[in-house]
């Protein structure tokens, strides 16, 4: 649910997590396309898209529309993540290969655009998130959709998923988890202090929320999880898994450091109709580092 680099004990432990993942499933993985590692983005002009605003509760929560047809995708960015910070080659690209679908991809509420007010990192926060994405694609006339989700919003995912399954066509995520180890609650308390990442990877969060504001912001992101992790015994959304109906697509960077290797195999063996899609050299941002490919993935699993 992140975008650092963790420990290389973690890197180690998904790689050999791999071939258990493989043998456990029927699932078929496939070597990468290699393209170039682009930083995460600020934001793009992307050839017909729109940027909109809704409102949504007390937010006015701004979103980019992008295609045209009478069928529904969002995209769900990760941890303080925004349409163009995380989504800028799905954007661009996702239309011509889905011309039938609206691509809609937002900053949630208290991210990015989607601000005043801040965002509050309660319990249910997941859950909040999850409700306002589904009010926003009803509002945009989509009854029903498919959801693509990566990290933080992939969790917000498989939530709209269990909760609202009349309305969810297809889900496909990556980088995320229903629940939180003891080892990831190390890893989050190791990237708090932002002071500490490459400035590649912070430069572009301070652009948007600012050299000062971002790290109370993330910091608050981090007491956030550790209070699901203390009150809710780590269990973001393990119990909503098997109310999903949706078929599911888990894709998955085998050497992915931030989060244990485990959460593959326990979502392929708790929610029904799913497939599994390998990049056995990808690490957390997969979509970012293999877009044309991964932007073929999806469009071949929505389409079918």
């Amino acid at each position: 649910m992140l975008r650092l680099l963790a420990s290389a004990a973690v890197a180690a432990h998904s790689e050999l997590a791999l071939n258990t993942i493989i043998k456990t499933t029927s699932r078929s993985c496939f070597p990468p396309l290699l393209v170039g590692f682009p930083a995460r983005s600020m934001c793009s002009a992307a050839p017909g898209a729109k940027e909109r605003r809704m409102q949504i509760g007390s937010h006015s929560v701004h979103f980019v529309e992008a295609g045209h047809g009478d069928r529904g995708v969002i995209l769900l960015p990760g941890a303080l993540g925004t349409a163009w910070t995380d989504f800028k080659p799905q954007i661009e690209g996702l239309p011509a290969l889905l011309p039938h679908h609206r691509v809609i991809a937002w900053d949630p509420p208290g991210y990015g655009k989607s601000r005043p007010p801040e965002k509050e990192f309660t319990v249910d926060f997941f859950e909040r998130d999850a409700a306002a994405a589904s009010e926003l694609m009803q509002k945009l006339g989509i009854q029903r959709y498919s959801i693509v989700g990566w990290s933080d919003g992939g969790i917000t995912g498989l939530v709209m998923a269990a909760n609202k399954p009349d309305q969810v066509d297809k889900l496909i995520v990556w980088g995320s988890n229903s629940y939180i180890s003891d080892t990831e609650v190390k890893i989050y308390e190791d990237i708090r202090d932002v002071r500490k990442w490459s400035a590649r990877m912070r430069e572009p969060m301070e652009q948007v929320y600012g050299v000062d504001h971002f790290p109370k912001l993330w910091s608050a992101w981090v007491d956030g999880l550790l209070r699901i992790y203390h009150e809710r015994k780590g269990d973001i959304c393990s119990g909503k898994l098997k109310h999903i109906k949706a078929p599911t697509l888990v894709v998955h960077g085998a050497k992915d450091p931030m989060i244990i290797p485990d959460h593959v195999p326990y979502l392929l063996n708790n929610i029904s109709n799913t497939d599994l899609h390998v990049f056995p050299d990808g690490k957390h941002n997969i979509h970012l580092r293999y877009a044309k490919e991964f932007n073929t993935i999806v469009a071949k699993f929505l389409l079918s």
